[in-house]
């Protein structure tokens, strides 16, 4: 039987490992599940890769919802939790509202993973990981994921509209916006390149069709014949959600470069997009993107893994979700936070050692 003196030095050393290990996984780092769950990642693309069969448009919500979540609080998962009766989440607020989608597929990810591997994959990483796994299906490219974020605890639909830029942004705000979350006017340009893939609800642009800037008419900037086609299918004051239409008219369910084209040719859908040719800077780089796809698509995966590390929760912060929709039940996050933080901060070391 082991004293209580012994257990006493056991529990401080285990503890001193605990807190040490946690100190060295304090980061996010390529391959953070190749012990811990050896398949996280392909069983992600897995659940992506079955959605886009089913509805190529989940891609550009995927990248969408991983471009939101990091921007509110940072890529921690916030805005896949429900709102509760007694608060109003990130993803009912107007800016996500009824627009932002693919929730259905990180719950299948998320249940996949619960499966293989209980409590060690967290919702903001699985989120990263189909937002990569959304591109690359798209016609763009693959890129290294760094992962070990954890989920954060509070979602507030308030937030959200400090935090989001909105389509009605001009250059001048949008790079703003993009400078407070550490990203740069370039990366700005070439992040905007999302909207490559997607729809676009009529409301998000009509008052470019009907009253722009209060002057009761177009926006002088959109072309002509343009306009005249989204008037067509978007009727003034109609307030439809289900009213759509592609962000880019050429390729809308293809990762590329069309929407640069699209801007240049004075048809970018949102005054977000066109407004990047109001600018020397942002203008050239529009151009440099128009002309080579590869060079987006690499500078495009840059961009996006420096964005996935907008104020992460690493180490003991945070959770691990059980659930991408509900917070852990403090009590039982409680119990649960020494067991793993030990055991995944152990993988951790031992992956530094053998490197």
């Amino acid at each position: 039987m082991v004293s209580s003196k012994k257990l006493t030095q056991m529990c401080v050393t285990f503890w001193v490992v605990v807190l040490f290990c946690q100190s060295v996984q304090s980061h996010l780092q390529v391959g953070f599940y190749r012990n811990s769950c050896r398949r996280a990642e392909s069983i992600v693309r897995g659940a992506v890769r079955h959605a886009i069969h089913q509805d190529r448009g989940v891609a550009a919500g995927l990248i969408r919802m991983h471009f939101h979540d990091c921007f509110v609080r940072g890529c921690e998962g916030s805005v896949l939790l429900d709102s509760t009766s007694s608060n109003k989440a990130e993803k009912d607020s107007p800016a996500n509202f009824p627009s932002l989608r693919g929730f259905e597929v990180i719950d299948d990810a998320k249940a996949r993973l619960e499966a293989e591997c209980q409590g060690v994959v967290s919702c903001a990483d699985i989120l990263a990981f189909a937002a990569r796994d959304s591109f690359d299906l798209t016609g763009g490219i693959d890129y290294d994921v760094p992962a070990g974020r954890r989920d954060g605890i509070v979602s507030l639909a308030s937030e959200t509209f400090s935090n989001l830029p909105p389509p009605t942004f001009n250059v001048d705000q949008l790079t703003q916006r993009f400078s407070d979350k550490g990203l740069t006017q370039e990366e700005m340009v070439t992040l905007s390149g999302a909207h490559t893939i997607g729809d676009s609800q009529c409301t998000s642009f009509t008052d470019r069709l009907y009253n722009f800037s209060g002057t009761n008419s177009q926006d002088p900037s959109l072309d002509s014949k343009y306009a005249a086609s989204l008037r067509k299918s978007c009727p003034q004051d109609s307030t439809d959600p289900n009213l759509e239409l592609p962000m880019d008219t050429r390729t809308p369910t293809i990762s590329d470069v069309n929407y640069y084209k699209d801007i240049l040719a004075n048809r970018g859908l949102f005054t977000s997009d066109q407004t990047l040719l109001t600018n020397p800077a942002t203008a050239r780089e529009v151009k440099s993107n128009a002309r080579s796809s590869s060079v987006w698509k690499r500078k495009f995966a840059a961009g996006m893994v420096k964005m996935g590390q907008i104020e992460v929760l690493t180490g003991n912060k945070g959770e691990i979700r059980a659930n991408c929709r509900k917070e852990i039940p403090p009590a039982r996050a409680l119990w649960l936070l020494p067991l793993f933080s030990a055991v995944t901060s152990i993988w951790s070391a031992t992956d530094m050692v053998r490197e």
